[in-house]
């Protein structure tokens, strides 16, 4: 059993309103031109309220969401969200970089070390204090070396025991995602698994961690799924051409199951058992509200066996994702 006990099947992302760009398709219509910090947060307060209201308790933010932190902890000031109300997670390891322009070179840097994690760890506990019950490597791999640190490890466990976070966790990326969660789940400081979560792009067109991810499951790590619409290719937002035929399979399904295509994303990854929480990255209140009500929804085998076809190779789903615009 993880050291977490998730409050609800779905959670709420804020990358998608924590800064004004971000990889997803859409935003324009979800957002508009104004991208202005107030309307921001506006749009976050209002995108909280509705997942609050729809019974949403784990709440996702990162220190490189541009002002996700800060939005979330003035949301739960103004609401009056007391400590433990709701179970909620941030990230570091990336840096928010692009000065809230949208049209930023880069806008974000990436740096797994110990001196990055004891900066941004002070920076998250500044803004959340109390609140944050999981802190995760954002965006873990073999290459960034994070997972071989002995001094950053150890620099993990020791905030992990004095109470900073109760619980330490790590985001997957890229086609090596495998081998990266087959190492996390290995690594020992002290005897003790270092890793109690792993958070995991897990996807229609990207299952291919299911093995993985059940197995963490089954050895007590609580298990979060993140970019369960794929960067907006499973919703009605994917107006790209080159996945006209998925469009259409997702249509066919869509039809039998009585659900949107969005929601056919989300009750398609919480069909699967090993998946504590299921990630929203919704941009508008009336989304949240729609992935709420796909939690209970049972999918036939017809529409899983069809949904099923549409895997893609992890390359090339990680070759497309990598040509998403920021927008």
């Amino acid at each position: 059993m993880s050291v977490i006990a998730f409050p609800s099947k779905l959670g709420l992302g804020l990358a998608a309103v924590g800064r004004p760009a971000y990889i997803t398709l859409g935003r324009m219509h979800d957002l508009g031109g104004d991208r202005s910090v107030d309307t921001m947060y506006a749009r976050t307060a209002a995108l909280l309220d509705a997942a609050w209201a729809a019974g949403v308790r784990y709440l996702d933010v990162a220190r490189s969401y541009g002002r996700a932190e800060e939005f979330l902890a003035r949301w739960m000031r103004e609401r009056s969200i007391a400590d433990g109300e709701a179970v909620v997670g941030s990230k570091w390891g990336y840096r928010y970089t692009a000065g809230w322009r949208m049209d930023a070179d880069v806008h974000e840097q990436k740096e797994h070390s110990v001196e990055r994690f004891r900066e941004q760890l002070a920076e998250s506990e500044v803004l959340l204090g109390g609140r944050l019950s999981l802190y995760q490597i954002h965006s873990a791999t073999l290459e960034s070396g994070c997972l071989d640190d002995e001094r950053l490890l150890a620099a993990l466990v020791e905030a992990r025991g004095r109470g900073a976070f109760a619980a330490l966790g790590l985001t997957l990326t890229g086609p090596r995602s495998a081998a990266t969660l087959e190492r996390a789940l290995a690594v020992r400081v002290d005897g003790r698994r270092v890793f109690d979560v792993v958070q995991a792009t897990f996807n229609v067109l990207e299952p291919s961690l299911a093995g993985g991810l059940a197995a963490a499951q089954a050895a007590g790590v609580g298990v979060i799924a993140k970019e369960v619409f794929a960067n907006g290719r499973l919703s009605p937002a994917n107006l790209r051409p080159e996945d006209a035929a998925l469009l259409a399979a997702l249509d066919a399904s869509s039809v039998e199951s009585g659900l949107t295509i969005d929601q056919l994303a989300v009750a398609w990854v919480v069909s699967h058992r090993f998946v504590d929480v299921a990630l929203s990255g919704a941009a508008a209140p009336e989304q949240v509200v729609s992935h709420r009500a796909a939690v209970e929804r049972t999918l036939t085998s017809t529409v899983l066996d069809g949904l099923g076809r549409l895997a893609e190779a992890p390359e090339r789903y990680w070759a497309t994702r990598a040509t998403l615009p920021w927008s």
